[in-house]
């Protein structure tokens, strides 16, 4: 049977001093009827002066108790205790015996631990104090009290002990480590037994205790943790015994077997703890390599400051042109004597691009204007930028990198979980490092790994976590497109990271705007190289009228016509154009309606049979339309109604239409497979006054939220 551990003040109980032929006496008398929560007290006097309710007035310490037991003569009261003191006998008469049986363990279990607390305060010879120890968390294991205390006492003891005591050796922190190993299993260690582990960790990271005795104790802390914040020392511990994981011979080969135990052999981890809590252990890991960066912060460039390719603020040269960043001093006195002089159009060379530049004084005042403010570099900024040269100098101590190393690679084994990679890139947005770590490029292209992870996931919820929370900020997809700090891979990861978001249910013309405004140039010379994805990028630029400025216009058709399977798309954007001509035309019918079991190609190919100006209510009921043919709706200037009832129309469609048909009025979206993430693009549809989402899975917040 289990009980509970009592706490001080659950006990109340009156004092004998006499012989035993006066308990049955004092035992049935009113003193005792009433059992309420107070101190364990003791009268001063005998027992004619105890108190009227039967409560002694002062308190009994544990340490004096000098034995406990249960009343087992002849005609002894039930349910009583009988505690030895000096100078007397104390008796506890409980209401069952499950009552007196919890107060006979406590007492008996906070004797004890008053006992060994004395013991191994001052301890004389450590063979002794082993076997004490021994004892004490036997005592620990065996004892029938339920209670956090019973196994987090001795821990605190043995801490306090190790604390106290440094000028033991190995094999007696090792002696000790394994015999209050059976607490731990189920028990935090407390911090300084924490920074006792760490400690061995530190000085003897191949000991086979790290192994079986740290391996369970570090994997119940990842399971079962739920804020490092309250307890970094156990961080601290768990970053320290990862550390000496990989020491061992194997090396990260071991590091990746104890992730892997951690996530468990199925698809699916049963532990939602471990991965935040890995997590906050490499993040902090990581921190700590740059702490010395962060201290002298005061002095260190900003991200803008090193976009710019400046090593400190004080360097930095306003009368340099276009913000280059040169290799060679001599390209840089070239540039500036060039500039002074006014010269007619010359060739300037950053790394691998070669871009013809034409010196006059509007162009450079405009170049020299840009570089005080915080947007993103212009055209030819993002054209002449060289990514190799845009990172700070930052030399890690050994100690450092070999940290750094070992974290980074947890954090790509952690992307390689299918179940772990929304989590993780929920954790890792907004950025969670510091700048001087963004800054690094040894750190910035060991990422790379985890970024390319998140870009290649076809499921939203991860691959737009690449993208900054909020305007202003940059996120992992500014970072690593060219121009930005972490690129080195001439845009190809840009290139997939554009081409994953475009084909995802994401909102298109928004996310073109954001590309048109911060990223054009990227998009203009990746599609230069022939990368199809730029191409498709700057043809819909065109064909959603992203693009206002009549000259920019020209340069992305001139850059489009500059390959062959840019001149293709552009043919092909041509032909659609005319035939959205036609398509705009005024005449045609006002109302339409498709035939039951109609597709998108029906649809496609009645809309390409003439002018559909005119049309405004458009009814595809219980055809087999799907999101496929929001691209031709979206190309109905007047459209107003739609009926979409009980088609495979879903998400993706609906975010289509809703950057679109500003105008649509009346929508019906009864028995559609639509979801709660399609219906939240309807909230801005400001002219939409009529919709039905009867059968739908619409939930109640999404239902609040389009309110």
């Amino acid at each position: 049977m289990r009980y509970k551990l009592l706490q001080e003040g659950d006990i109340q109980v009156c004092v004998i001093r006499h012989p035993r032929t006066f308990l049955s006496k004092i035992l049935t008398s009113k003193f005792l009827r009433r059992w309420e929560p107070h101190h364990l007290t003791l009268a001063d006097n005998s027992v004619a002066s105890a108190t009227p309710t039967g409560y002694m007035e002062n308190s009994i310490s544990y340490s004096a108790i000098e034995d406990v037991q249960l009343l087992s003569w002849e005609n002894a009261p039930k349910y009583c205790l009988q505690l030895t003191i000096p100078g007397g006998t104390v008796l506890l008469q409980a209401a069952n015996s499950y009552l007196r049986d919890q107060w006979f363990h406590s007492l008996q279990w906070k004797k004890k631990i008053y006992k060994y607390k004395k013991v191994l305060s001052n301890p004389s010879r450590w063979e002794v104090v082993l076997k004490e120890i021994r004892t004490l968390v036997d005592m620990a294991l065996t004892s029938p009290l339920q209670d956090d205390s019973i196994h987090q006492a001795p821990l605190e003891i043995v801490s306090k002990l190790l604390s106290e005591n440094n000028n033991l050796t190995t094999q007696d922190h090792e002696s000790i480590i394994v015999a209050i190993a059976p607490l731990l299993e189920n028990n935090h260690p407390p911090p300084d037994l924490c920074e006792f582990f760490c400690k061995h960790c530190r000085e003897r990271p191949r000991s086979m205790v790290v192994i079986e005795v740290f391996t369970p104790v570090v994997q119940r802390i990842l399971k079962h943790n739920m804020d490092f914040g309250k307890c970094p020392r156990l961080r601290l511990f768990t970053q320290e015994y990862i550390l000496s994981l990989n020491e061992l011979n194997a090396g990260m080969e071991v590091v990746k077997k104890f992730i892997h135990s951690m996530h468990g052999p199925t698809g699916q981890c049963p532990h939602p703890r471990v991965l935040p809590n890995l997590v906050a252990v490499c993040l902090a890991a990581i921190y700590s390599c740059y702490e010395e960066f962060i201290n002298s912060r005061d002095n260190s460039p900003s991200l803008k400051e090193i976009r710019n390719g400046c090593q400190q603020q004080c360097d930095r040269k306003p009368n340099l042109p276009l913000r280059l960043l040169h290799t060679s001093p001599d390209l840089v006195s070239q540039e500036a004597t060039l500039t002074e002089s006014r010269l007619k159009p010359v060739i300037v060379t950053s790394n691998e691009i070669h871009v013809e530049v034409e010196r006059n004084n509007t162009a450079n005042q405009k170049m020299t204007a840009s570089v005080g403010n915080d947007s993103e570099p212009n055209l030819i900024d993002c054209l002449m930028v060289s990514p190799t040269c845009s990172t700070m100098s930052i030399e890690l101590s050994a100690q450092a990198d070999r940290i750094l190393g070992c974290y980074v690679e947890i954090l790509k084994m952690l992307s390689d979980y299918d179940d772990w990679r929304p989590a993780l890139a929920s954790l890792l947005q907004p950025i969670p490092f510091p700048k001087e770590a963004l800054a690094h490029e040894k750190f910035t292209k060991e990422l790379k790994y985890v970024i390319q992870r998140f870009a290649e996931d076809p499921r939203q919820e991860v691959h737009s976590c690449l993208l900054s929370v909020r305007a202003g900020k940059d996120g992992w997809f500014q970072l690593y497109s060219p121009g930005g700090v972490a690129c080195d891979d001439d845009g190809e990861l840009f290139a997939s990271m554009v081409h994953i978001l475009m084909g995802s249910c994401y909102k298109t013309k928004k996310f073109l705007l954001s590309l048109a405004e911060n990223k054009l140039g990227p998009c203009m010379l990746l599609a230069l190289r022939g990368n199809q994805t730029m191409v498709e990028i700057l043809c819909l630029m065109l064909e959603y009228n992203i693009i206002d400025n009549n000259d920019t216009q020209l340069q992305i058709i001139s850059t489009l016509e500059s390959t062959d399977v840019g001149k293709r798309m552009y043919e092909q954007l041509c032909e659609r154009q005319r035939e959205l001509k036609e398509l705009q035309r005024k005449g045609g019918p006002t109302r339409l309606t498709l035939p039951s079991k109609s597709t998108d190609a029906d649809l496609a190919r009645l809309l390409s049979s003439g002018s559909f100006g005119n049309l405004e209510n458009l009814s595809l009921a219980f055809t087999n339309v799907t999101s496929a043919c929001a691209e031709h709706l979206i190309k109905l200037p007047s459209l107003k109604q739609l009926n979409l009832w009980s088609t495979q129309f879903g998400d993706a469609g609906l975010r289509l239409l809703s950057e679109h048909l500003t105008m649509l009025q009346v929508l019906n979206l009864c028995e559609t497979p639509v979801t709660d993430a399609g219906l939240l693009a309807l909230s801005s549809m400001k002219s939409l006054c009529s919709l039905n989402m009867n059968s739908t899975k619409l939930s109640a917040d999404t239902y609040e939220d389009l309110k």
